[in-house]
């Protein structure tokens, strides 16, 4: 990639992170730790790897996006935010009573949003049957989706697996953001998926496993990805509260707000970073 186009997304995912953090605040409640861990997928998916639209969200010949692992709405609105669907202002209307962001994805308010999320699971499977009907109908668009590694341990997500192989579904691409921590700890402690790769492969996936935050990584997988004629998996190794440092591999921020003290330090962190491109 080149340098000053990869430059330019770093500063982005910044942005989006530092939208996250207003935002969470703002709320006093929300997801921060799987949010901030994929804000480069995000930054990449909107601001160079699908054909989108800001003025026309409901263009038909648009590439669809699933935000499975919902509660990472933050990530999302923040990144919808800086593409130019709504003013980055309205993040700090978060949770708040009238607002269209609510906690998890809102398609019928909120413009760029294709799919409402939050029950586990239920995200790949409507984003299998976007992928489905653009093969069906011919309508030649993709669907991407980020699925949480703790999300994966659903039965829910295999059925969608299976099908998605069953029907080849080679515009269907989905992100597994494994920052290996969920609610009540770490996956391992909770009810691993591991070896995630292997699952999917046996599920009848192509699989690539990258670092979840380098641009490089993500644009080499997504260009393979167009090479086969299966769905594809990516594994995104990330780190849960990427880019706050209290907040990195630390499983109590992930569905915590932090308070004034501790949202100064984070700001003073992000635009420390922020400045640094500039």
């Amino acid at each position: 990639m080149e340098a000053t186009f990869k430059t330019q997304l770093e500063k982005i995912a910044c942005k989006v992170r530092i939208g996250i953090i207003e935002g969470v605040h703002a709320a006093k409640a929300g997801h921060p730790g799987g949010s901030l861990s994929i804000a480069e997928i995000l930054t990449y998916l909107y601001f160079k790897e699908m054909n989108i639209d800001p003025k026309n969200p409901k263009d038909p010949k648009r590439d669809r996006f699933v935000l499975s692992k919902g509660h990472a709405a933050p990530a999302l609105y923040a990144t919808l935010a800086e593409r130019g669907y709504f003013s980055p202002d309205e993040l700090l209307t978060l949770r708040q009573i009238g607002s269209r962001l609510q906690g998890h994805p809102d398609m019928k308010n909120i413009p760029g949003v294709d799919m409402s999320t939050g029950s586990l699971g239920q995200g790949i499977s409507t984003a299998v049957g976007m992928a489905l009907s653009s093969k069906h109908f011919g309508d030649n668009y993709n669907v991407y989706t980020i699925l949480g590694d703790g999300e994966i341990e659903e039965g829910q997500v295999w059925e969608a697996a299976m099908f998605a192989s069953n029907k080849k579904l080679s515009n269907l691409t989905a992100f597994i953001d494994l920052n290996n921590l969920q609610i009540d700890g770490t996956i391992d402690e909770v009810n691993s998926a591991k070896p995630v790769d292997k699952k999917f492969e046996a599920f009848g996936w192509h699989v690539i496993t990258i670092n979840g935050h380098d641009y490089d990584a993500i644009e080499a997988a997504l260009a393979e990805a167009k090479t086969v004629d299966k769905p594809v998996a990516i594994i995104a190794e990330t780190t849960k509260g990427k880019g706050v440092s209290y907040m990195e591999n630390a499983v109590n921020w992930h569905g915590a707000a932090p308070n004034d003290e501790l949202y100064a330090v984070a700001m003073e962190e992000l635009n420390a970073a922020l400045a640094a491109f500039n």
